[in-house]
């Protein structure tokens, strides 16, 4: 009897692969941004209580989906055919392309959480011009690829709590780069969706 071609593949490597290029990314930029003397973890040093409290607990639902993902994966906690689990791998590697054309984006402008007092450029360009959070899109995208090649209870809580956290924080940046950047935002805003997709010509 043929065993399907989706059944065959070695998910908990695959898994780990969507994983070990997601965070490499990460810790990549973090790197060469030291390098630049450029502090990227800004997450809770504002002094607004609100934005600390939503970035803190973004900071937990991020770092704790990790060993979440990882106990899926050792113990090979799935619950999803074949065909689903595959379609969670090309997910999480799309979400991994999407994040590192974001960060490539932002150049030196990235960062992880509502800077204090750094200045950035508001970046419109290249995938910005599509998605107003790419950056975010690749998480979200990466999370939802692994639930789907490793679906479990653990994991889907972690998972929905990571993307609701993700989410908080897109609306408190919102409202940050508002106020910084004012009217070249909000055209910005009008014209290019949170997510994915455009609404019209932006003025250049």
């Amino acid at each position: 009897m043929n065993v399907p071609w989706e059944e065959a593949l070695p998910y908990r490597l695959l898994a780990l692969l969507v994983l070990a290029a997601f965070y490499g990314i990460y810790l990549l930029k973090l790197w060469r941004q030291k390098r630049r003397g450029i502090r990227t973890m800004q997450i809770g040093r504002r002094k607004d209580a609100q934005i600390r409290t939503v970035e803190r607990l973004m900071s937990m639902a991020t770092v704790g989906i990790i060993p979440a993902q990882l106990m899926s994966i050792g113990f090979g906690w799935s619950h999803l055919p074949a065909s689903a689990r595959f379609t969670g791998f090309c997910v999480g590697m799309l979400g991994n392309l999407v994040f590192l054309i974001a960060v490539l984006c932002m150049k030196d402008s990235w960062r992880a959480g509502i800077p204090d007092q750094d200045k950035t450029e508001l970046v419109t360009d290249g995938i910005y011009a599509f998605s107003r959070n790419p950056a975010f899109l690749g998480f979200d995208l990466q999370y939802i690829g692994v639930l789907l090649m490793f679906c479990n209870l653990l994991t889907g809580m972690f998972t929905v709590f990571a993307i609701v956290m993700l989410h908080l924080q897109i609306l408190q940046e919102e409202r940050h780069l508002a106020a910084v950047f004012g009217a070249d935002y909000l055209d910005y805003r009008r014209h290019v969706l949170r997510y994915l997709g455009r609404l019209g010509k932006q003025k250049m």
